[in-house]
């Protein structure tokens, strides 16, 4: 451990939930709840669609955190199944409301980006949130607050974080190569 805080794995907060730690749960959700919304927000669901989506997910991790058989899988376990009741939703909206291929008109050619484009951004935006959610708490709070629109002076940063103002070009650094490191951004990248 670099000391950026005491983040537990993700393998020991699935074991607390289980055994009815709501804290270990808390901690899960507060965690992967960007990553879920990500999914959502890819399949453009309108908010109480939206809203039921994501408390679906999670009431099936309630119901299959037992099941889950390598913790580290959970992320992925998150995606796949905020997209099926995505797309679970999408359907049920297909057959209440029928379309009208005249009203839609035909693509001439020079309008979006291919779907591919738009595909890879969203995998490589979903493997960045869940490498983010991987990081520990100090480190995490860290990168999110670097983000800020306009940049925060490190000064603030530092009163914001109690964070030393030396440490935070090291800790920014050490967070970014975690985030390197992780093997499903790795792979993304060699794509």
């Amino acid at each position: 451990m670099d000391g950026d805080g005491d983040d537990s794995p993700v393998g020991e907060l699935v074991a607390a939930a289980l055994a009815g730690d709501v804290r270990c749960w808390n901690s899960l959700v507060q965690r992967y709840t960007p990553l879920l919304l990500s999914v959502v927000r890819r399949f453009r669901l309108d908010g109480s669609d939206a809203e039921d989506v994501v408390q679906t997910v999670w009431l099936r991790l309630v119901e299959q955190l037992g099941r889950i058989r390598e913790a580290q899988a959970l992320p992925g376990w998150i995606v796949t199944t905020a997209r099926h009741e995505c797309l679970h939703v999408l359907d049920g909206r297909r057959r209440v409301a029928p379309t009208d291929l005249a009203d839609q008109g035909w693509p001439d050619g020079a309008g979006d980006p291919p779907v591919d484009t738009d595909l890879l951004a969203a995998e490589r935006h979903e493997a960045l949130l869940a490498a983010l959610a991987e990081l520990p708490e100090r480190q995490r709070a860290l990168l999110l607050v670097l983000l800020h629109d306009p940049p925060l002076p490190y000064e603030e940063v530092s009163q914001r974080l109690g964070i030393p103002v030396g440490s935070i070009g090291p800790t920014r650094a050490r967070a970014l190569d975690r985030i390197r490191s992780n093997p499903t951004m790795q792979a993304l990248l060699r794509a």
